[in-house]
Order: structure tokens, then C-alpha cells, then sequence
């Protein structure tokens, strides 16, 4: 189980959603006492964090695309992505 901060910034988007699905299951099931549920909801809110600063990385990328005079792509801007 992933659990630090540093290691969450090893996943990718994928494997992130993948593990906020697996908690969000957890805690809809019920099952899992009071304290584990509450240590679940920091992981899931941590995970979730993640998964939308990759998004955000991702849209700011997509918004670098520069347009020809045609309309179509003319190329990429490089993107600094300071939280990688």
C-alpha cells in the first residue's frame, strides 16, 4: 500500500484512480471500523489530490498546443511541470 506523499508522486493517474476506487469501495462497504475509516478518508483525499494535480499537469499541457494558420497543430510548446 502506497501511503507517503512521496510515493504517491511515484504513481501514475492510472494506479492513483485505481487506489481512490479501492477506498472509496472500502469505505461504502461499511465494514471498516470507525478509526481505519477515517485513516481510509485521508489516503482517499491525499489520492484524490493526485489524481488532479496530473490532471491539471495534463490540461496545461494540452493548452500549450499552438495552432497553425490553417487550424492545425503547428507544434508543442515545451511544459515545465514543476510538481514532476
Amino acid at each position: 500500500m502506497v501511503d507517503s506523499p512521496a510515493e504517491f508522486a511515484e504513481l501514475s493517474f492510472e494506479d492513483a484512480l485505481r487506489a481512490l476506487e479501492d477506498v472509496v469501495r472500502k469505505l461504502e462497504s461499511g465494514e471498516v471500523p470507525l478509526d481505519d475509516s477515517i485513516t481510509l478518508y485521508e489516503r482517499g483525499e491525499a489520492l484524490r489530490l493526485h489524481c488532479q494535480a496530473r490532471l491539471d499537469a495534463a490540461q496545461a499541457r494540452i493548452e500549450k498546443i499552438v495552432g497553425g494558420a490553417d487550424g492545425r497543430s503547428a507544434g508543442v510548446e515545451p511544459f515545465d511541470d514543476p510538481g514532476r
